[in-house]
């Protein structure tokens, strides 16, 4: 009789055991803190609506022809973003950038860069360049904070325009490089001048219609950091530097950028004395 009492209290006891592990209250996943809530998930390419394009997008060359080097840029402004992708036509992908933590909860605005630019052809030669970066549609395509998808389609082009010809300071022929000695030694006032750029480079990009957007004169005290910068339209080739900028040393750098309306930038640079 006993040890069908302890036989049936075991059993009772095992039932009620039982009923208390099924009852018992399960988190689910989706109740369950989420540790890993500042890490951006990778595959998440926002919702399936219309993607909102950037307010700017941009993909271009810079050449410096005096110094012989060429590298790509890209300048990108829009919605606050967490994850930054760039593609070529090739479909292959450049450039990947995804905001952690803090950053990415808050958001990125506006991104700028520059490559590397190596002298050619001692460290790459031009076709190697232009092999690495195709001609045609890029995307630029983003995450926002909010989860929606940005994206926005930009030609990089191959045409760039020919270097500025025949500049001059006063009534002299600028030097071809700063490197140049002597230099050329002008009084005051100076004005810079160079011819109208129609045409494509000779030997740098492909060959094709050039539409110069506008011409950039930037110029710097010697060694120093930029002191001047004046915007041109495509009818001014001049430009008289004002004298307060001129009084200020007796060496200048100037630098000459030719802008196309495909966005690439050619570059000469040059070096005078004041007398």
């Amino acid at each position: 009789m006993k040890r069908r009492l302890f036989a049936f209290s075991f059993i009772t006891l095992a039932l009620l055991l039982l009923a208390l592990v099924v009852s018992w209250p399960v988190i689910s996943d989706d109740r369950r803190p989420d540790r890993n809530q500042d890490r951006y998930d990778e595959d998440d390419d926002g919702d399936d609506g219309e993607e909102i394009p950037f307010d700017e997008a941009s993909i271009f060359l810079e050449l410096n022809h005096t110094d012989g080097d060429l590298g790509i840029h890209a300048f990108v402004d829009g919605d606050a973003w967490a994850q930054l992708e760039i593609e070529s036509p090739n479909e292959r992908e450049q450039l990947k950038i995804m905001a952690k933590g803090s950053l990415r909860r808050h958001g990125l605005t506006e991104l700028f860069f520059e490559s590397d630019e190596p002298k050619f052809p001692d460290d790459l030669t031009l076709d190697e360049f232009f092999a690495r970066f195709p001609a045609g549609e890029w995307e630029i395509s983003g995450v926002t904070t909010e989860g929606d998808e940005l994206e926005s389609l930009v030609e990089l082009s191959h045409v760039l325009a020919a270097p500025p010809a025949n500049v001059m300071v006063n009534d002299q022929p600028a030097a071809e490089s700063c490197d140049v000695r002597p230099l050329p030694v002008v009084r005051e006032p100076v004005t810079i001048r160079w011819d109208t750029v129609t045409l494509s480079h000779p030997t740098v990009g492909e060959p094709g219609l050039v539409v110069v957007d506008r011409y950039q004169l930037i110029v710097e005290r010697g060694e120093e950091e930029l002191t001047f910068s004046v915007d041109l339209p495509p009818d001014v080739t001049s430009f008289a530097l004002p004298e307060d900028l001129t009084a200020l040393a007796d060496e200048f750098k100037f630098e000459i950028i030719v802008r196309t309306d495909t966005g690439n930038q050619t570059a000469v640079e040059s070096c005078f004395e004041i007398e």
